[in-house]
């Protein structure tokens, strides 16, 4: 009998979703069988184990941030696109009614503390989001749409810190505090900028 033929990246965004939705501990194999349609032995046999789909997820989800990333290198000044920037993230938050989150930052909380790979794959994640908000703050120096005596790396990792606690805020405010709470912290951001 043959099997059924798959296509390994489309069934590690299937599990990415899975993971997203349930974390890792709470996501079991049956779940990974239903949301990604392959048997036990198949993703077995593709993945490994559970850890190994999980990471192949998270790799996979470096495809939904890249727009994010792609938005800090468009056209503009710095500030107005660090402003988008935020602005999204924090309609990314306001419009999911599952309060998913970063799937980053859900792996970063859960696992990366006592998991070498997955604290591998985070800081890949981070440093990406980090060199595209530096390059634009250096170009945003050289145009003086930023203050020129500030240190472009440090002030890349803030905004990266200030992404991730915007993705957590989103997940843990009351709903009708939300908003303004994401809003304020953009605007305290900015300042900082």
């Amino acid at each position: 009998m043959r099997t059924k033929a798959f296509e390994p990246d489309e069934i590690a965004d299937a599990a990415m979703r899975v993971f997203w939705q349930r974390g890792y501990a709470a996501t079991s194999i049956q779940d990974l069988v239903e949301g990604t349609g392959l048997s036990r032995s198949s993703l077995y046999s593709t993945f490994e184990n559970k850890q190994g789909l999980y990471q192949q997820a998270l790799r996979r989800y470096e495809a939904v941030t890249m727009a994010n990333v792609k938005l800090l290198s468009g056209s503009g000044s710095a500030k107005e696109l660090i402003r988008q920037f935020l602005t999204r993230v924090a309609e990314d938050e306001l419009g999911d009614p599952q309060k998913r989150g970063c799937l980053v930052a859900n792996a970063t909380l859960e696992l990366a503390g006592h998991d070498e790979a997955v604290a591998e794959l985070v800081a890949h994640n981070f440093q990406r989001l980090q060199k595209a908000l530096e390059k634009l703050i250096q170009r945003g120096q050289q145009s003086g749409d930023v203050a020129a005596a500030k240190n472009p790396r440090a002030l890349a990792r803030f905004l990266v810190n200030t992404v991730q606690g915007m993705r957590v805020l989103g997940k843990g405010s009351p709903a009708p505090q939300r908003r303004q709470c994401l809003m304020d912290v953009i605007d305290v951001a900015l300042d900082t900028v």
